[in-house]
């Protein structure tokens, strides 16, 4: 389709059109498109990669986590464009030994929206690599060259 040749609401109307056809197919779920992405993307390369667990959605509204393994694990998936994920929003900001997840899963994209890269952290990882956001004072995790190290590279 040649954008080019449509006038600017004829544009600004494709967006809610992309979106319906998106959730219609049961790729995102909201109107969060790069979160949906990613969990979407994130699932479906653990499902069909051998010797990856599979994964399936979790129960909406389910606090910390956005998908199970078949054998029960527990999966927080961030998506981001930029240098850090969103914040970890119910997690609480004082340490209560309690595992509230036992992997993440970075999904990378670059600023056009491309997948670049899907990274597995360990919860362990996660809480030594994680930071206070501010003024929001929740967790969220700068997307550095040590975490990607640190990290196991999914694709």
């Amino acid at each position: 389709m040649d954008f080019s040749k449509l006038n600017d609401d004829e544009v600004v109307n494709i967006y809610p059109e992309v979106l319906k056809e998106l959730k219609t197919r049961g790729i995102i779920k909201t109107n969060n498109l790069i979160g949906d992405l990613g969990e979407y993307l994130a699932i479906k390369t653990y499902s069909e990669t051998p010797g990856l667990p599979k994964l399936q959605d979790a129960p909406a509204s389910t606090k910390n986590i956005d998908a199970i393994s078949t054998k029960g694990e527990r999966y927080a998936i961030k998506s981001s464009s930029g240098t850090g994920t969103g914040v970890f929003a119910s997690l609480p900001t004082e340490d209560d030994n309690k595992i509230y997840f036992e992997y993440l899963i970075l999904v990378l994209f670059d600023k056009n929206y491309i997948l670049q890269e899907i990274y597995e952290l360990t919860w362990e990882q996660f809480k030594k690599l994680r930071v206070m956001k501010t003024p929001e004072n929740k967790w969220n995790l700068p997307i550095t060259n040590t975490v990607k190290k640190g990290a196991k590279k999914i694709k």
